[in-house]
């Protein structure tokens, strides 16, 4: 089910996930515990302070998100928060969902049936040949190709589905073009299909924005293709992330001899749907179609639905869950069961923690102090 949002809470949205020491996971928590994205704010910096933080934490500003919003609409582009309609319905189960999107191009794109194609950026020719051919056969029997509008593998998918639909996951800014070899095949994409990007507008796109990037595109899709990759390619961490998220994975087998199928080959030998044709793919996820799709979760518009611990409980919680923390990731579950404490509470002293810019998230439900 979608909600609907006002301007406002829009403007709180953004101005909560724009905020410091604030990600996707941490975001949810405080709507959880605050009800609105409003009230998260004005409790993050008392919470900051009693997680250890010294230095007032940013918090950014309603003239901060209004100007955000300004310059993706001097571009065309809007911006999607994860519970309206436009938002992927997969996507919006995903656990560290980005709580906003920008987006560039047809929205009415994003709540098609998808499929991603990803691949070597230095593919061979054939390599690129295929995915062309898959894109365009899978999106003729109705399904929108999503992938990261990297050069090799990923231009080609997109290039070959631009008439039947397609999507474009930035690794930067949604108005910033990467590669820049890429610049006329973005333009298309945002004629004909659509772009959309985590980070604000105009972030110029870092390593570390990739990863992240990746789970946007296995997360709004039902399966991923992999076509040509290394060993340590990144479209195997797409393909590890898609495994986590409980998607299907696919991979074209090739040659033993050339280093750009190694990666493929050995997804296959550990259990991925081998790819010959589109045929083989349609087959799979028609024998999935009948299995149930979670709910997206809109359990924190629900005020006081979760009661904040009060500060007597907390206060001898902090030293039990501080010590047992350390620098090695571990399942919040195993903190709550290890130091017999209520969700709650641990969760509260978690995020005043992570607010401080003391913890870190880990996939898996998982936590680690930083030194």
């Amino acid at each position: 089910m979608s909600h609907t949002i006002s301007q406002e809470e829009r403007i709180a949205w953004l101005r909560l996930i724009r905020s410091e020491n604030v990600g996707p996971i941490t975001f949810y928590r405080l709507l959880e515990q605050f009800g609105s994205a409003q009230k998260a704010l004005e409790a993050i910096p008392d919470m900051a302070s009693r997680g250890g933080r010294k230095k007032a934490i940013k918090v950014c500003s309603k003239s901060e998100a209004v100007k955000e919003l300004e310059e993706l609409d001097d571009i065309d582009a809007q911006l999607i928060v994860r519970d309206e309609a436009a938002y992927p319905p997969l996507l919006a189960q995903v656990e560290d969902a980005p709580p906003v999107l920008s987006l560039r191009g047809h929205a009415h794109l994003m709540t098609k049936k998808s499929i991603a194609i990803v691949g070597a950026r230095n593919a061979s020719i054939n390599g690129c040949k295929f995915a062309a051919q898959l894109a365009r056969e899978l999106g003729q029997g109705g399904l929108l190709v999503v992938s990261g509008l990297a050069r090799g593998v990923d231009g080609a998918a997109h290039a070959a589905s631009l008439e039947t639909g397609t999507v474009g996951v930035q690794g930067g800014g949604v108005d910033v073009i990467y590669p820049k070899e890429n610049h006329s095949l973005y333009k298309e994409m945002i004629q004909r299909g659509c772009v959309i990007a985590e980070p604000k507008i105009s972030t110029q796109p870092q390593a570390r924005h990739f990863p992240r990037r990746n789970r946007i595109i296995s997360g709004m899709c039902r399966a991923i293709i992999v076509v040509e990759a290394s060993p340590r390619s990144g479209s195997l961490i797409s393909a590890r992330m898609a495994l986590e998220q409980g998607r299907e994975v696919f991979a074209v087998p090739g040659s033993p001899l050339d280093p750009r199928s190694k990666g493929t080959n050995a997804l296959i030998r550990d259990g991925a749907h081998l790819v010959e044709n589109a045929e083989n793919i349609f087959q799979v996820l028609n024998s999935l179609q009948n299995l149930p799709l979670q709910e997206r979760k809109t359990q924190y518009y629900q005020e006081g639905m979760v009661s904040p611990p009060g500060e007597d409980e907390l206060v001898d919680a902090r030293t039990i869950i501080t010590k047992s923390l350390s620098v090695t990731a571990v399942c919040v579950d195993e903190i709550i069961r290890q130091c017999q404490i209520s969700a709650s509470v641990v969760q509260t002293v978690l995020l005043e923690l992570e607010l401080a810019g003391q913890l870190e998230r880990h996939p898996g439900n998982k936590v680690s102090l930083i030194i």
